[in-house]
Protein backbone atom coordinates (compact mmCIF):
# COMPACT_ATOMS: atom_id res chain seq x y z
CA UNK A 1 0.00 0.00 0.00
CA UNK A 2 1.04 3.30 -0.93
CA UNK A 3 0.10 6.77 0.67
CA UNK A 4 0.09 10.12 -1.76
CA UNK A 5 0.55 13.74 -0.19
CA UNK A 6 0.73 16.59 -2.11
CA UNK A 7 2.02 20.04 -1.57
CA UNK A 8 3.37 23.54 -2.92
CA UNK A 9 0.81 24.14 -5.62
CA UNK A 10 -0.53 28.19 -6.11
CA UNK A 11 -1.30 30.91 -7.95
CA UNK A 12 1.74 32.36 -9.59
CA UNK A 13 1.64 34.56 -12.71
CA UNK A 14 3.18 33.12 -16.16
CA UNK A 15 6.59 32.92 -16.66
CA UNK A 16 7.02 32.04 -12.67
CA UNK A 17 7.79 28.97 -11.04
CA UNK A 18 6.66 26.16 -8.62
CA UNK A 19 8.13 23.46 -7.10
CA UNK A 20 5.67 20.33 -5.92
CA UNK A 21 6.22 18.14 -3.54
CA UNK A 22 4.79 14.55 -3.01
CA UNK A 23 5.46 12.56 0.11
CA UNK A 24 4.78 8.98 -0.12
CA UNK A 25 4.36 6.49 2.78
CA UNK A 26 5.20 2.80 2.06
CA UNK A 27 8.26 0.53 2.25
CA UNK A 28 7.87 -0.22 -1.35
CA UNK A 29 8.19 3.49 -2.51
CA UNK A 30 12.06 2.80 -3.31
CA UNK A 31 10.25 0.06 -5.78
CA UNK A 32 7.71 2.10 -7.63
CA UNK A 33 7.95 4.21 -10.38
CA UNK A 34 6.52 7.89 -9.07
CA UNK A 35 4.94 10.41 -11.58
CA UNK A 36 2.64 13.53 -11.81
CA UNK A 37 -0.77 13.69 -13.94
CA UNK A 38 -2.85 16.82 -13.69
CA UNK A 39 -6.63 17.70 -14.81
CA UNK A 40 -8.01 20.94 -15.66
CA UNK A 41 -11.66 21.80 -15.14
CA UNK A 42 -13.89 20.08 -18.03
CA UNK A 43 -10.55 17.72 -19.21
CA UNK A 44 -9.38 14.23 -19.34
CA UNK A 45 -6.64 13.29 -17.06
CA UNK A 46 -3.38 14.61 -18.78
CA UNK A 47 0.25 12.63 -18.12
CA UNK A 48 2.15 15.02 -17.42
CA UNK A 49 5.95 13.18 -16.14
CA UNK A 50 7.28 10.30 -15.02
CA UNK A 51 10.34 8.48 -13.81
CA UNK A 52 11.80 4.73 -12.48
CA UNK A 53 12.92 3.89 -8.89
CA UNK A 54 16.17 4.57 -9.88
CA UNK A 55 15.60 8.22 -11.61
CA UNK A 56 17.57 6.75 -14.66
CA UNK A 57 14.50 6.63 -16.71
CA UNK A 58 12.56 9.56 -17.36
CA UNK A 59 9.39 10.68 -19.42
CA UNK A 60 7.66 13.78 -19.99
CA UNK A 61 4.66 15.10 -21.66
CA UNK A 62 5.82 17.30 -24.91
CA UNK A 63 3.91 19.89 -23.63
CA UNK A 64 6.04 20.19 -20.76
CA UNK A 65 9.21 19.11 -22.05
CA UNK A 66 12.52 21.59 -21.57
CA UNK A 67 9.60 23.56 -18.65
CA UNK A 68 9.25 20.89 -15.87
CA UNK A 69 12.20 18.65 -14.17
CA UNK A 70 10.56 15.36 -12.42
CA UNK A 71 13.28 14.15 -9.57
CA UNK A 72 13.00 12.21 -6.20
CA UNK A 73 14.75 11.60 -3.41
CA UNK A 74 13.89 7.50 -2.22
CA UNK A 75 16.15 9.10 1.07
CA UNK A 76 12.93 10.93 1.71
CA UNK A 77 10.33 9.41 0.38
CA UNK A 78 9.73 12.40 -1.87
CA UNK A 79 9.13 13.17 -5.60
CA UNK A 80 9.38 16.69 -7.00
CA UNK A 81 7.88 18.50 -9.94
CA UNK A 82 9.91 21.59 -10.87
CA UNK A 83 7.76 23.85 -13.25
CA UNK A 84 9.08 26.61 -14.92
CA UNK A 85 7.87 29.21 -17.48
CA UNK A 86 4.51 28.49 -16.66
CA UNK A 87 1.87 29.42 -18.98
CA UNK A 88 -2.26 29.86 -17.96
CA UNK A 89 -2.76 26.27 -20.11
CA UNK A 90 -0.92 24.47 -17.33
CA UNK A 91 -3.38 25.33 -14.55
CA UNK A 92 -4.78 22.48 -13.10
CA UNK A 93 -5.00 20.40 -10.34
CA UNK A 94 -1.92 17.78 -10.21
CA UNK A 95 -1.45 14.87 -8.66
CA UNK A 96 0.71 12.78 -7.50
CA UNK A 97 1.03 8.59 -8.60
CA UNK A 98 2.61 5.47 -7.89
CA UNK A 99 3.10 2.59 -10.05
CA UNK A 100 5.58 -0.83 -9.75
CA UNK A 101 5.63 0.07 -13.81
CA UNK A 102 6.83 3.15 -15.39
CA UNK A 103 4.58 2.73 -18.51
CA UNK A 104 1.26 2.70 -16.68
CA UNK A 105 2.18 6.04 -15.27
CA UNK A 106 2.72 7.36 -18.97
CA UNK A 107 -0.90 5.58 -19.86
CA UNK A 108 -2.26 6.53 -16.31
CA UNK A 109 -3.44 2.62 -15.62
CA UNK A 110 -2.25 3.81 -11.95
CA UNK A 111 -2.37 1.95 -8.67
CA UNK A 112 -2.16 5.05 -6.36
CA UNK A 113 -2.95 8.09 -6.46
CA UNK A 114 -2.79 11.17 -4.41
CA UNK A 115 -5.92 13.94 -3.94
CA UNK A 116 -4.10 16.47 -5.78
CA UNK A 117 -2.42 20.38 -5.15
CA UNK A 118 -4.18 23.07 -7.50
CA UNK A 119 -2.25 25.59 -9.63
CA UNK A 120 -3.03 28.40 -11.39
CA UNK A 121 -1.33 30.15 -13.65
CA UNK A 122 -2.45 33.96 -14.37
CA UNK A 123 -2.11 35.83 -17.65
Amino acid sequence: QVQLVESGGGLVQAGGSLRLSCAASGRTFRSYAMGWFRQAPGKEREFVAALNWSADIKRYADSVKGRFTISRDNAKNTVYLQMNSLKPEDTAVYACAADPALAAIVTLQIDYWGVGTQVTVSS
